[in-house]
């Protein structure tokens, strides 16, 4: 274990500190919930860049820091936002269709959860996905001194490794069930849940890249 890995653990178990104490977690979650927006904001700008880093360190075997990790935090804290939004309207939706009679077993908390996650990952997640991917392509190609353009960036991507692997294997196998367990929670612990779980995709991502590439060079990530 490196000197930066300590590093990295040390802040991950203060945060994780931070939601332990109920003093703390208590001034966190109020602020939150007064300002929803700014809370998803700053815990997935915080929380995935960790997870970004660590898993880029896995990869490339160093963490990498450049003027590009902060703009990777801003865009991972637009996505914060994002999910903010989209968590309540697919659990509110969910028990609306269930209640309808459009989705099955009205009143079961496990299967409104399901349902909910379900939508939103084959649904509202590829769009995300896809925003996520092209902000990472802008930011290396002007980092890079190129010429930046949406038809540029669109060609830039590996449609069938994106779709396969991000949408289908990623988007099925892990945000389903773990989308499904943070629906089952308090509603004002649903985001920092989510955004911690980025962490752990972070790693997946970067193993899968490990196994995938010779090159070192990461696969099409997603949020």
């Amino acid at each position: 274990m490196k000197k930066g890995d300590i590093i990295w653990v040390i802040l991950l178990l203060c945060l994780l500190g931070l939601f332990v104490i109920p003093a703390t977690r208590e001034t966190i979650l109020a602020a939150s919930s007064t300002h929803p927006y700014i809370g998803g904001f700053i815990q997935f700008a915080i929380l995935a860049t960790m997870g970004d880093l660590f898993g880029k360190r896995i990869v490339f075997g160093e963490y990498q820091f450049s003027s590009q990790v902060f703009l990777r935090a801003v865009v991972w804290g637009i996505i914060g936002c994002m999910v903010t939004l989209v968590f309540p309207v697919f659990m509110g939706g969910a028990a609306l269709a269930q209640a309808e009679g459009l989705l099955p077993f009205a009143g079961v908390a496990l299967a409104q959860a399901f349902c909910g996650s379900s939508i939103m990952n084959l649904t509202f997640a590829p769009a995300m996905n896809t925003f996520h991917r092209l902000m990472e392509l802008w930011i290396e190609t002007a980092s890079a001194k190129e010429s930046v353009s949406l038809k540029g960036l669109i060609a830039k991507i590996d449609w069938t490794a994106f779709v396969t692997f991000n949408w289908l294997k990623v988007g099925i196998c892990f945000w389903i069930p773990v989308h499904t367990i943070v629906f089952l929670l308090p509603e004002n612990v649903r985001v920092v849940v989510a955004a911690f779980s980025s962490i752990a995709l972070g790693i997946i991502l970067s193993f899968a890249s490990k196994k995938g590439s010779s090159s070192g060079k990461l696969p099409e990530e997603i949020a």
